[in-house]
């Protein structure tokens, strides 16, 4: 665990879950904000490293699944928010959200956690759910049973950039002019503002009493999908849709039609697909008695919408729904490190001189993805993507939350950034579908006269014979995927012009250039959630 160093130990110490993850990245200087000491969790710490309040907070590493780290992260805790759930984890998503909830619950009672706060979704009684929002009420229902006092915030669709709801909001309205719907897109909704969702979030760190239940959190309009298309539509300034219902659309269906029209996977879409099925809105207003509404009041389904365009198009962006890493997915260390034991590792290794200097090599590798494309076989890489998006994978078209700059933790299109290391190396780790681990790792060296060597690699770890068997199904393409790239990006460097020296970055100058997220939605707030 590591330490800011300054705080005022007489302030709550609260404990923030999936710090690195869309609400969790938000709701940090959210109650920094507040005057509250954070305690920020996460399975990879080192997603934290850059983020812009990472001096302000204590950072610790820990999982769900790991009752010993647990013990830890909760140790001298007042308020826990738990911000995790298996959305798209595969098919035992239930049972990890089950198990997580419960060992959190346990963990918070030895640590005389004084209140954990869980944020959930609006459903109606006495109606059979989905498996994911039946998840997401169990969990609610551990907390509640358990021995913490729990307040659980019920929400529906959260309008915020780069919420999964908004960016499959977004894009159904800008690429669809015509759609055809299932008629459980009339159902009525209750859209919430992702900064009203972030004030009661903080606000629940300190309400009087020992409040354990549920409070419901609706916005200040309620509608049906479709006329929140149309709201869409209206704010972007386009014409207003045509939305055609039939009955025959399943949630499955209509999810794989999402996964591929949207950057959002069908994983990820399916449970969203699914809370439309029940009308969502709320059924008390409870929370109002106990808390003040945000300064100007509750923000309207269009002001949301606006301000969340605003953002899009400032490139200002704190987090995005691919922020979080997905649940089992491969991480450091490499194959190649000492301290691996995983067994066979190909690998395809390239070098080369490239006439220009290391910042301009350098500014060429950092812009890697997204609108820039991968200086490759542009064909291969369409045909894989859309093969990865058929199966269920991120495919190409999470995009770049920033065209330039990159963070650790970053998606770039089905990539994601693992390590660093500014002016000297990227290694970007593969989320696509694949029957095996996959990195890819660009590094710039200097040379004597002012020039720079481009060290290419990339490195694949099978998982049994289908992996065996994919990695030299693709093998003869390896000529021309990563030679191809090698002589592409050393000559987009040696036509460049010069390169100016920047900053690092933060996750405040990010956003999607490629149909994925952006970021906080107000001037003055954090932003949203899916």
């Amino acid at each position: 665990m590591s330490s800011p160093g300054s705080a005022a130990h007489d302030t709550p110490l609260v404990l923030v879950t999936g710090a690195s993850g869309y609400i969790g990245g938000r709701l940090v200087p959210a109650l920094l904000e507040a005057g509250l000491r954070v305690r920020a969790m996460a399975r990879h710490a080192d997603r934290l490293r850059d983020r812009p309040w990472r001096d302000q907070v204590e950072v610790v590493e820990a999982d769900v699944e790991d009752p010993a780290s647990l013990d830890a992260a909760l140790e001298g805790i007042d308020v826990a928010y738990y911000l995790i759930h298996a959305m798209g984890a595969g098919r035992r998503f239930a049972d990890r959200d089950r198990q997580g909830a419960r060992s959190f619950a346990g963990a918070a009672a030895r640590a005389d956690v004084r209140r954990i706060v869980y944020l959930g979704g609006i459903h109606p009684e006495g109606v059979e759910l989905s498996a994911h929002m039946a998840s997401r009420k169990e969990v609610g229902d551990i907390l509640l049973a358990g021995p913490v006092p729990a307040v659980v915030l019920r929400a529906a669709v959260i309008l915020g950039s780069g919420s999964a709801s908004f960016e499959i909001m977004r894009h159904l309205a800008e690429r669809l002019p015509v759609m055809i719907a299932p008629q459980w897109v009339r159902n009525r909704i209750q859209p919430t503002a992702v900064r009203d969702v972030l004030h009661y979030l903080v606000a629940a760190a300190r309400l009087e009493g020992a409040p354990n239940r549920t409070f419901d959190v609706g916005g200040p309009d309620v509608l049906t999908f479709a006329q929140l298309l149309h709201a869409y539509a209206r704010a972007a300034g386009l014409p207003r849709r045509r939305i055609r219902t039939v009955p025959v659309l399943t949630p499955r269906l209509a999810s794989h039609w999402i996964g591929l029209v949207t950057p959002v996977p069908t994983g990820i879409a399916r449970p969203l697909v699914e809370s439309l099925i029940h009308e969502s809105v709320a059924a008390e207003h409870d929370l109002h008695d106990l808390v003040p509404d945000p300064e100007g009041g509750l923000t309207g389904v269009g002001r949301a919408i606006e301000l969340a365009l605003t953002r899009i198009r400032e490139l200002d962006v704190a987090t995005a729904w691919h922020s979080a890493t997905p649940a089992g997915a491969p991480s450091a260390p490499l194959p190649e490190d000492p301290d691996w034991s995983g067994g066979i590792v190909r690998g395809d290794q390239r070098e080369r001189r490239v006439d220009a200097s290391p910042e301009t090599l350098w500014a060429v590798i950092e812009g890697i993805g997204g609108r820039h494309g991968w200086y490759s076989w542009r064909l291969g890489w369409v045909a894989r993507g859309l093969m990865d998006r058929v199966v269920g994978g991120p495919g190409l078209r999470r995009g770049r939350r920033h065209p330039d700059r990159l963070v650790v933790g970053d998606a770039v299109d089905w990539w994601r950034v693992e390590r660093l290391e500014d002016s000297r190396l990227l290694r970007l780790r593969a989320e696509m579908r694949l029957p095996g681990q996959a990195w890819l790792e660009l590094a710039v060296a200097p040379t004597d006269d002012g020039r720079a060597i481009l060290h290419q690699r990339a490195i694949y770890h099978p998982r049994g014979l289908l992996g065996d068997l994919y990695w030299w199904a693709v093998w003869p393409f390896h000529g021309i995927v990563f030679g191809g790239m090698q002589r592409n990006i050393a000559r987009a460097a040696e036509t460049a012009g010069p390169v100016r020296a920047r900053a690092r970055p933060t996750p405040h100058d990010a956003a999607t250039t490629s149909g994925a997220s952006r970021s906080p939605d107000d001037p003055d707030a954090p932003g949203g959630i899916a």
